[in-house]
């Protein structure tokens, strides 16, 4: 692979945006998660046991010297991961190694915090990609300048193993866990109104052909198992953008139907990877005129027919799986496509036992690779101290990114349909003593089987009497069939997500489902907050109901064919049991769960001191208290934009009033000859024969070209 220095800008560029959303969404939660009157009180997690700072998991220990309570421990840390982010997204310079160092410990100390709220599979995916960033990025901050080192490559191709390792997981999950959506290949009209946050798209996607649909899911399975294990790893570069382009049109759909997620954010990161610096400068660099360029030789011509070869193989090759582990027919009379899964899944399993140490040695091979391509870069480099100073740095990056890619053959290893049993006991022990720090992650585990019976959601209901209920519409997720589906962006609502993996799961018994019954009954505006921000749109928003329960439904995409009597409505259910029974504050079930959970009252909430950093962090709480989640993300999104776009304003208004004819006409005018310039000193300066010079002709020389050089 040839250099990487724009797609590595571009990697650290989009990681430290992705921090930006991470922490800002879970910012906006805070109160109402974690805080004093939240569900899961974060003050319940503090040691009892003061242990040193360093020894501790969590930045919490640091409450008390600065005079703060733990939740405003917390919010601090979102509003300094926040302003560095922000920084390394502004200036280039502060997209530094130190930088990267600090976000990472800042998103660990939330997820070691966090609980369930902070167990999703993008959290994961961000602490492995954010230590990526550390040793991908530069260590300029502690130097004067930084640049491009040799070896770059080493440490920039981890993040295409990592990209590989989720793609391809999570492409296998979906077979290897046996769900009979995606072998009948149901699957995507079921996921458009399953996943996670539909969109308005969605609702237009599920009412597309059923074969439609069918050969959508083909292209899914297609593009997440073999796409990635023919093109990734590939010498051929035009494979490798095809790989690339294929998964940035799959993350596309997946923003469009279901809303843009730090998963979609991540995954676009992480692509490229498979990108090189040629393909960012082919449309910038000049051009060559006719007859310029230079014409390979016969080795040459035969090497690159050879290669075209190859690629137009791998294209058969893909095409061969799409028709016949898929059985695609082409209807011409009904104009349709027919489609049926040409494997079962003992076939399967046995192909995953074949390729899972097959993919482990394409890694190794492409890893070594690089690491030998970055070594005869730097024995080439000149002199002997930068020599040795690069092969140095070359040893130090290539120990760490070797130590990075054993670990994370532990986890690649575990998905479903794997053994971990060929994976070297050494590396294991390895893994489980560095486990804690979340230095690679497992993806593809948490595969849910897709239900073919609609969408589950826990629709909770609020009443005074006991007679009366009145449903509490959240914002983020289906509850009223009338209402569009929610626009939610790059936020990620932690409750609403709890809820829809509850729904599924049938579990109603976690911590933060009492928690959240317990405060809704308290009637706390905090997490009120989290279910709706608009007064008005809660029933409750006066007083809190005295009894509350909830259902669950299953909810569909309406079908104008069919629904006739829902033609204005996007969703419609069916009331399929209770989810909760009926509770009060006083009820001896709610009691008992509260004192299983832990969360019942045993000391009071601490409060800070009246310090600075107190006051400016309950001073900005105070400036964002009522804004929705991705109201706030909207908005610092629209911010970042409208900065650049000032900057590139003026960076082209700047650039056209720069004098560059002249400064042209210096590049191109030739050199004056000796002779002219003798005759010009003579005129100007005929007294000054006899040696000495004038200063305005000093002046005159030195702005010459050779002076200039």
């Amino acid at each position: 692979m040839g250099e990487v220095k724009t797609p590595r800008q571009w990697f650290l560029w989009s990681i430290a945006l992705v921090y930006v959303c991470a922490f800002a969404s879970i910012y906006v939660q805070i109160p109402g998660l974690y805080g004093d009157e939240g569900i899961l009180p974060v003050r319940l997690q503090m040691p009892k046991v003061q242990r040193p700072l360093l020894e501790q998991e969590s930045l919490l220990g640091l409450g008390p010297f600065l005079g703060l309570a733990p939740q405003q421990v917390l919010e601090l840390t979102c509003l300094v991961g926040v302003a560095l982010a922000l920084c390394a997204v502004l200036l280039e310079p502060l997209r530094d190694s130190l930088i990267y160092f600090l976000l990472r410990l800042l998103y660990l100390s939330l997820y070691n915090v966090g609980g369930d709220f902070l167990r999703s599979e993008w959290d994961v995916l961000l602490l492995e990609a954010g230590l990526l960033a550390v040793l991908v990025a530069p260590l300029g901050l502690l130097r004067r300048r930084s640049s491009y080192r040799y070896h770059d490559p080493v440490s920039f191709w981890l993040t295409r193993w990592l990209f590989f390792r989720l793609t391809f997981s999570t492409g296998v999950s979906k077979l290897a866990s046996g769900d009979p959506a995606w072998y009948d290949l149901s699957a995507l009209s079921h996921h458009l109104e399953n996943q996670m946050n539909p969109t308005p798209l969605a609702w237009y996607g599920h009412q597309l052909p059923d074969w439609l649909l069918r050969f959508g899911a083909v292209v899914v399975l297609q593009s997440e198992i073999i796409v990635p294990l023919v093109t990734f790893f590939a010498p051929i570069r035009r494979l490798r953008l095809f790989g690339f382009y294929v998964q940035l049109f799959l993350q596309l759909y997946y923003i469009l139907t279901g809303n843009c997620s730090l998963l979609n954010l991540l995954s676009i990161t992480l692509s490229f990877s498979l990108l090189d610096e040629e393909h960012f400068n082919s449309n910038t660099g000049p051009k060559k005129k006719k007859g310029q360029e230079k014409k390979p030789g016969s080795c040459g011509q035969m090497v690159s027919y050879l290669m075209l070869l190859v690629e137009l193989a791998v294209y058969l090759f893909i095409l061969y799986c799409f028709i016949t582990l898929f059985k695609l027919q082409i209807n011409w009379e009904e104009k349709t496509l027919s489609s049926k899964t040409n494997f079962t899944q003992k076939e399967f399993h046995a192909f995953l036992e074949v390729f899972q140490e097959l993919t482990i040695w394409i890694g190794v091979l492409s890893f070594t690779w690089e690491v030998v391509s970055a070594m005869l870069n730097c024995v080439c480099t000149r002199g002997i101290v930068s020599k040795l100073w690069s092969l140095i740095q070359w040893a130090l990056i290539t120990a760490a990114a070797a130590a990075v890619f054993a670990l994370s053959v532990v986890p690649y290893t575990s998905m479903a349909g794997m053994s971990a049993s060929k994976v070297l006991p050494a590396v294991q022990d390895m893994y489980s003593a560095v486990e804690r720090y979340q230095l690679v992650g497992a993806y593809g585990i948490q595969h849910r089987m897709i239900s073919t019976k609609g969408r589950p959601e826990i629709i909770l209901e609020g009443s005074y009497d006991g007679l009366t209920w009145t449903e509490m519409n959240p914002m983020y997720k289906p509850g009223n069939v009338n209402a569009v589906p929610p626009i939610v962006g790059p936020h990620q609502p932690r409750l609403e997500w709890l809820m829809w993996q509850a729904a599924q799961g049938g579990d109603d018994t976690s911590p933060w489902f009492t928690g959240l019954l317990q405060r809704l009954l308290q009637g706390k505006p905090e997490v009120v907050g989290l279910l709706q921000v608009d007064k008005a749109q809660y029933p409750f928003s006066q007083k809190p109901p005295v009894f509350i329960k909830a259902k669950l439904y299953n909810y569909h995409f309406t079908d104008p064919t069919k629904d006739k009597t829902h033609l204005q409505a996007w969703w419609r259910r069916q009331y399929k049991r209770e989810f909760f029974p009926i509770v009060n504050l006083d009820d001896p079930t709610l009691e008992k769960l509260l004192e299983k959970a832990g969360l019942k009252e045993k000391f009071p909430a601490q409060t800070g001191s009246d310090t600075p950093v107190s006051q400016a962090v309950s001073l900005i709480r105070d400036h964002v208290k009522g804004l929705s989640g991705s109201l706030l993300l909207s908005t610092l999104l629209a911010t970042l934009a409208g900065i650049f776009l000032i900057k590139a304003v003026f960076s082209w208004f700047l650039g056209g009033r720069k004098p560059r004819p002249a400064s042209a006409d210096h590049k191109t005018r030739k050199p004056k000859e000796p002779s002219e310039t003798a005759e010009k000193s003579q005129a100007a300066a005929p007294s000054n024969r006899g040696g000495k010079k004038d200063s305005n002709e000093k002046k005159d020389s030195d702005k010459s070209p050779r002076k200039r050089k």
